[in-house]
């Protein structure tokens, strides 16, 4: 059975599909008022502050309540990693993807990628090389084997330019 506020979101969820965003955020705001611990709304509040009024100050601060609410729940480390990453925040972005190998609902492979990304950023190819076959090995999907295979070839490229600078 669920709850009111659990319907609710639901409905905000089919707003937001629906670019209605405006409606969606008053939804999650009401679902926060009577339930401010509920993860799920944090989590897309958070990312209605990001994508849509780009303010990463609260959508980061929705993003660590929805952590600190639901530590299983997946999608608010998503979120915050994207964030991390948009501000170059690479050091804090490792210390949540130590925190997200310890998740058990988060996807390693997820984690591995955001690490090979970081490494890539930074111009260590070989290091992003590393971290994406790491990837690879923990990937059931073979569509995202085959990106990061891809991404593999794309660093061997950049580290080949590179060293011929």
């Amino acid at each position: 059975m669920t709850t009111q506020y659990e319907q609710t979101y639901l409905e905000a969820e089919a707003d937001i599909r629906n670019n209605n965003y405006h409606e969606a955020f008053q939804k999650y705001e009401t679902i926060l008022y009577e339930e401010p611990g509920y993860a799920p709304a944090h989590n897309s509040i958070g990312w209605i502050f990001k994508t849509q009024f780009d303010n990463y100050e609260k959508a980061e601060t929705h993003f660590q309540a929805a952590i600190q609410s639901d530590p299983l729940y997946p999608h608010p480390y998503f979120h915050y990693a994207g964030l991390l990453i948009d501000l170059d925040r690479f050091d804090e972005l490792k210390k949540l993807l130590e925190k997200c190998l310890k998740v058990v609902t988060i996807d390693k492979a997820w984690v591995y990628y955001r690490y090979a990304m970081i490494e890539e950023i930074n111009g260590n190819y070989s290091g992003a090389m590393k971290q994406y076959k790491t990837a690879i090995l923990h990937c059931m999907n073979n569509d995202k084997i085959k990106d990061y295979q891809a991404d593999v070839e794309r660093c061997k490229t950049k580290e080949d330019i590179a060293s011929e600078s």
